[in-house]
């Protein structure tokens, strides 16, 4: 029970590691808000609520005063925040000179700008804590065609997170990213389509093949790693990012499909 007696938010909480985080953070006893513009939301809410330890906003949070209205509701229902995970993000494959601005506009303003207003508007119920940033391999570390708007928004995560933690130290806020690669998750399963229509699972096991641990990782692997970052255990870590890829940033040579 390293997080008793915390609260949380979780953006993007409804499904795949949003719900992967959230369901560590309550077996390690913390209460969860899940901020969601998913139809599903209500859905997991449902399913994951146990003595009132979890809320649900059906929010954009491209929206600053949606986000800025559930932040203080939040804080008159439980209290001060003491975690803030900026897990929301979206996905779209498309190469650079086919991809529209609308497209792009969209990648960047809800990987970043989303991130940017729920963690200002949440900041000033902190005392303490530790906010972590859902960036990603992709952009960072490694990248394929067609994910130039999606890595680099991830890639400026790094960015944001790094320079947060410097103002944030003082005020025993720390701000960590976590970086994964490939966990199976909603939007894997739909790149994998969008990759090939016919056959997506074709996609999953040649990813599979590439990784040296040959699988995808799961939620709650990744949850326990959140936990990880959110607990008092991790009080002398800050600014940095985490990779959690089974390996897959690992080799020097392509193997993928071998």
């Amino acid at each position: 029970m390293k997080l008793q007696n915390k609260i949380a938010i979780i953006t993007g909480g409804a499904m795949g590691n949003g719900l992967g985080i959230a369901k560590v953070f309550l077996k390690e006893g913390a209460k969860v808000a899940i901020l969601d513009y998913d139809d599903k939301l209500t859905e997991t809410v449902n399913n994951l609520n146990q003595n009132n330890n979890v809320l649900g906003y059906k929010i954009d949070i491209r929206d600053m005063q949606k986000v800025q209205e559930a932040i203080h509701d939040i804080n008159n229902k439980w209290g001060n925040i003491d975690i803030l995970v900026n897990n929301a993000g979206v996905c779209r494959l498309k190469s650079f000179m086919e991809m529209d601005d609308d497209l792009r506009d969209l990648h960047f303003d809800i990987n970043i700008k989303g991130t940017w207003n729920v963690t200002k508007a949440t900041i000033p119920y902190m005392k303490e804590g530790s906010i972590i940033n859902l960036s990603s391999v992709t952009g960072p570390l490694v990248a394929d065609s067609g994910e130039v708007a999606y890595a680099t928004t991830k890639a400026a995560l790094i960015g944001f997170t790094k320079s947060l933690a410097a103002e944030l130290v003082d005020k025993n806020i720390r701000v960590n990213a976590i970086m994964p690669g490939y966990i199976m998750t909603p939007m894997v399963s739909g790149m994998a389509k969008e990759s090939d229509q016919n056959n997506p699972q074709s996609v999953i096991d040649g990813i599979a093949k590439g990784i040296p641990m040959k699988r995808l990782g799961t939620i709650e692997e990744l949850g326990n790693l959140a936990a990880f970052l959110a607990s008092d255990e991790s009080s002398y870590i800050t600014a940095q990012g985490i990779v959690i890829d089974g390996g897959s940033t690992l080799p020097e040579t392509m193997t993928m499909g071998v």
